[in-house]
Protein backbone atom coordinates (compact mmCIF):
# COMPACT_ATOMS: atom_id res chain seq x y z
CA UNK A 1 0.00 0.00 0.00
CA UNK A 2 1.13 3.57 -1.05
CA UNK A 3 2.28 5.84 1.98
CA UNK A 4 -0.31 9.05 1.89
CA UNK A 5 0.85 12.39 0.22
CA UNK A 6 0.78 15.01 3.01
CA UNK A 7 1.22 17.70 0.35
CA UNK A 8 -1.90 19.50 -1.36
CA UNK A 9 -2.61 22.40 -3.52
CA UNK A 10 -5.30 24.47 -2.54
CA UNK A 11 -6.99 26.57 -4.79
CA UNK A 12 -9.25 29.56 -3.97
CA UNK A 13 -12.75 29.19 -5.45
CA UNK A 14 -12.98 33.34 -4.88
CA UNK A 15 -10.02 34.70 -6.59
CA UNK A 16 -8.05 31.55 -8.28
CA UNK A 17 -5.14 31.90 -5.90
CA UNK A 18 -3.22 28.40 -5.07
CA UNK A 19 -0.92 27.29 -2.19
CA UNK A 20 0.93 23.88 -1.52
CA UNK A 21 0.23 22.89 2.36
CA UNK A 22 1.00 20.42 4.56
CA UNK A 23 -1.73 17.99 5.76
CA UNK A 24 -1.94 16.55 8.72
CA UNK A 25 -1.95 12.74 8.97
CA UNK A 26 -4.31 12.60 11.85
CA UNK A 27 -6.43 15.86 11.54
CA UNK A 28 -8.76 17.63 9.35
CA UNK A 29 -8.68 21.56 8.45
CA UNK A 30 -12.23 23.02 8.44
CA UNK A 31 -10.73 26.24 7.91
CA UNK A 32 -8.05 28.22 5.44
CA UNK A 33 -7.57 31.22 4.94
CA UNK A 34 -6.84 32.30 1.11
CA UNK A 35 -3.06 33.94 0.92
CA UNK A 36 -4.47 35.42 -1.83
CA UNK A 37 -7.60 37.67 -1.06
CA UNK A 38 -8.35 36.59 2.93
CA UNK A 39 -11.05 34.59 1.86
CA UNK A 40 -12.20 31.87 4.49
CA UNK A 41 -12.51 28.63 3.05
CA UNK A 42 -15.01 25.84 4.72
CA UNK A 43 -15.40 22.52 3.84
CA UNK A 44 -17.91 21.97 1.16
CA UNK A 45 -21.01 20.18 1.92
CA UNK A 46 -20.27 16.46 2.14
CA UNK A 47 -16.63 16.98 2.62
CA UNK A 48 -14.57 16.52 5.43
CA UNK A 49 -11.99 18.92 4.87
CA UNK A 50 -10.70 22.24 3.43
CA UNK A 51 -8.59 20.13 1.41
CA UNK A 52 -11.19 17.24 0.33
CA UNK A 53 -13.11 20.34 -1.07
CA UNK A 54 -10.21 22.68 -2.67
CA UNK A 55 -7.14 20.34 -2.92
CA UNK A 56 -5.73 18.67 -5.70
CA UNK A 57 -5.48 15.91 -3.03
CA UNK A 58 -7.72 14.72 -0.57
CA UNK A 59 -6.59 14.62 2.85
CA UNK A 60 -4.70 11.89 4.40
CA UNK A 61 -7.60 9.78 5.58
CA UNK A 62 -9.67 9.63 2.88
CA UNK A 63 -6.41 8.88 0.65
CA UNK A 64 -5.92 5.25 2.58
CA UNK A 65 -9.82 4.94 2.38
CA UNK A 66 -10.65 5.22 6.27
CA UNK A 67 -13.18 6.70 8.20
CA UNK A 68 -12.84 10.95 8.44
CA UNK A 69 -13.13 13.30 11.13
CA UNK A 70 -16.74 14.42 9.80
CA UNK A 71 -18.52 17.69 11.40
Amino acid sequence: MAAASLTSELACPQCGHRHIETMPEDACIYYFECKGCGALLKPKPGDCCVFCSYGSMPCPPKQAAKDCCRH
